[in-house]
């Protein structure tokens, strides 16, 4: 796979990576091991072609093009409006969740080595600073992000290495529920915890002479990534910690805290790495709405800075303390933003000429395999997804 075209895949595994590594095992934990996979694996498949239901439509309408106008060339001025405002929603949201998650993690650094700061001065030195990274543009993120997850996989693997020494088979096993509807209403926190679809136009644009095939099987590897990621951690979590403990948990740092207790590095091991999940999963959400902001305002960067990030911060500030909750509300969005609007959107550009549509270097028009059974197994995945918020 060439460079930019990892690099993306990064990105996409990156701006997935943060939330949900931090929830999963305080929401999974109570099912066990078994239906924890499993639910996880199912919500990750109908996630990916999803996703990959929004490449064809990028690709389709022209490449190098934004929700907005992608959504005006399939939907007309009515579906861009909803997909819009729908974006706009489940981008603030996403954001909100980040920026009080790496505040209250921040401000625990902070206290660790004698600096006292607040949480809202935590969370606007982290929104201020990571977006200007933001700000910088793509090319920059791609760098940076390429560090960063390297030193996150660095900081995985040595979370592994301290807590699988650890692990209780019995802990693993141990499902202290076994009401399939608790495990339903858990959806809508692991969906969010796929919601790499956002970067899908910034990186068809960012890839502009990647052939088809390299565009879809970045899509796969890296949403690939964080499914394994997340099923690693949660192994390593429930292993070690008892149902019962985690489902009590407020906020990332008190698992962290927990963890810590039993092996003495694994609190800055930790603390290191849900922070860089954060910050990658950040910069990946920040780079969709930067974009979209410039797609729909036509104006510098340093205007589209301020718009981008002060409801965000104003959101985060006005409700930190409640991390999961956000989390939940972005996941309803989630549905309609990358379940059904990209679904209409290939529906509608199916029916038309294929002479209108851009090919590739190998003269390929790109389609999601499947054909309509696929396509009716994931209408059948949104509407599964939105039942479970109304248990």
């Amino acid at each position: 796979m060439k460079l930019k075209l990892l690099g993306s895949s990064l990105i996409i595994a990156g701006t997935a990576l943060g939330a949900g590594m931090l929830a999963i095992p305080m929401v999974l934990a109570q099912f066990g091991l078994v239906w924890g996979t499993l639910f996880m694996a199912m919500i990750w498949l109908g996630t990916t072609y999803a996703a990959l239901l929004l490449l064809e439509a990028s690709i389709k309408a022209g490449g190098g093009l934004g929700m907005n106008t992608i959504a005006r060339k399939t939907l007309g001025k009515g579906g861009q409006l909803v997909t819009n405002g729908l974006l706009y929603a489940l981008l603030v949201c996403l954001l909100m969740a980040y920026i009080i998650g790496a505040g209250d993690l921040l401000n625990k650094l902070l206290a660790g080595v004698n600096v006292e700061v607040s949480n809202t001065q935590s969370q606007i030195a982290f929104t201020v600073i990571a977006g200007a990274v933001v700000a910088a543009g793509t090319a920059v993120i791609d760098k940076i992000n390429r560090v960063l997850f390297a030193i996150m996989v660095v900081m995985l693997g040595l979370t592994l290495l301290s807590l699988v020494p650890g692990i209780s088979l019995d802990n693993l096993m141990t499902a202290t529920s076994d009401s399939k509807v608790a495990l339903v209403k858990t959806s809508s926190v692991l969906f969010t915890s796929f919601g790499f679809m956002v970067v899908i136009p910034s990186l068809v644009t960012y890839n502009k002479d990647a052939s088809h095939t390299e565009l879809r099987n970045m899509v796969i590897f890296g949403s690939s990534i964080p499914l394994v990621c997340y099923l690693l951690w949660l192994y390593a979590a429930m292993g070690n910690l008892s149902a019962e403990q985690m489902v009590d948990f407020a906020s990332v740092s008190e698992l962290i805290s927990a963890l810590g207790a039993q092996h003495s590095m694994i609190k800055v091991i930790l603390s290191v790495f849900t922070g860089l999940a954060l910050l990658t999963s950040f910069l990946g959400v920040a780079m969709a709405l930067f974009d979209q902001n410039r797609d729909i305002l036509r104006q510098n960067r340093a205007v589209t800075y301020v718009v981008t990030f002060i409801l965000p911060l104003v959101g985060a500030l006005a409700a930190a303390d409640k991390f999961l909750a956000v989390l939940g509300y972005a996941g309803i969005i989630l549905v309609f933003l990358a379940i059904f609007i990209p679904m209409a959107m290939t529906v509608k550009l199916r029916g038309q000429d294929e002479s209108n549509f851009m090919v590739d270097t190998n003269g390929m028009i790109y389609q999601v395999g499947g054909g309509q059974l696929a396509m009716g197994l994931s209408f059948l995945f949104g509407c599964f997804l939105l039942g479970a918020e109304l248990i």
